[in-house]
């Protein structure tokens, strides 16, 4: 029986997290519920964030505590999650990606450490066709340029086999300035990379959406295809409620301030 497709959507407006973390919760619920129907659809949202710093369930609230007002006082937000993983940053100049996906599609069920293992060779796999990019292999997750330079991030979260979180990916030198602010993934010797910088050359993010999404369908054997958001129902209506909010914020810090 084959799967069907995964239906992408591009965010064109950097988003807020915390409204973005509501429409993966919201995305769940309906996948969840119409799923008894076997009507339930894989999604794949693709999008830039606003400036954020987010931590993973791995982490104290007592230890974020003091980073929580010394990072919210340069300019960004600051969100607790329950992915996996620890402080990281998210904003404009990189890719985030959040597939919403049912690892039971397949027979046997896709394991959490092989949804893991796909993802990042997907990234691995853009970097290199389209930019021609190698990584180093590395025993943290995620995506190294060397030993010592992360270009792309995991972490994910699997409840009843669904999806949520993914990966993020450094495409402009932007964010690199927020990432100098905090010890990223608890990884005190490494520092954020980006694609521009390794390419030697100005690249955009919009530049990267086919390719990733081409890499996407390869690495997970799928179809994809452009969520149709006007005829999606109350999918669809979730995610242009979310673009409308991120357009009515305004604009965004793009440096952090001097108020560290």
């Amino acid at each position: 029986m084959s799967l069907p497709p995964v239906l992408y959507h591009y965010f064109q407006t950097p988003l807020p997290y915390a409204g973005t973390l509501a429409l993966q919760e919201r995305l769940h619920q309906i996948q969840l519920a119409s799923r008894r129907a076997s009507s339930h659809q894989d999604i794949l949202l693709l999008l830039q964030h606003r400036p954020v710093y987010t931590s993973g369930r791995r982490q104290a609230k007592r230890e974020l505590h003091s980073q929580r007002i010394c990072l919210t006082n340069m300019g960004a937000d600051f969100v607790m999650t329950s992915r996996g993983g620890q402080l990281t940053y998210h904003g404009p100049g990189q890719l985030v990606g959040y597939p919403l996906l049912d690892l039971g599609r397949t027979s046997p069920p896709m394991g959490i450490r092989d949804y893991i293992c796909k993802m990042q060779k997907m990234i691995q796999i853009h970097l290199m066709r389209a930019h021609d990019i190698a990584h180093v292999p590395s025993d943290h997750t995620g995506v190294f340029l060397n030993p010592a330079t992360k270009v792309a991030s995991i972490g994910v979260q699997v409840r009843h086999r669904l999806t949520t979180h993914g990966f993020a990916m450094n495409v402009t030198k932007e964010p690199l300035k927020w990432f100098d602010k905090v010890v990223a993934c608890g990884l005190a010797d490494v520092k954020a990379g980006c694609i521009e910088v390794a390419a030697g050359k100005q690249i955009q993010v919009e530049d990267v959406v086919e390719g990733v999404v081409a890499a996407f369908g390869q690495l997970y054997t799928r179809n994809m295809e452009k969520l149709r958001v006007e005829s999606a129902g109350e999918i669809g209506d979730t995610i242009l409620a979310l673009e409308d909010a991120a357009l009515e914020a305004g604009d965004w810090p793009k440096a952090p301030t001097s108020r560290w």
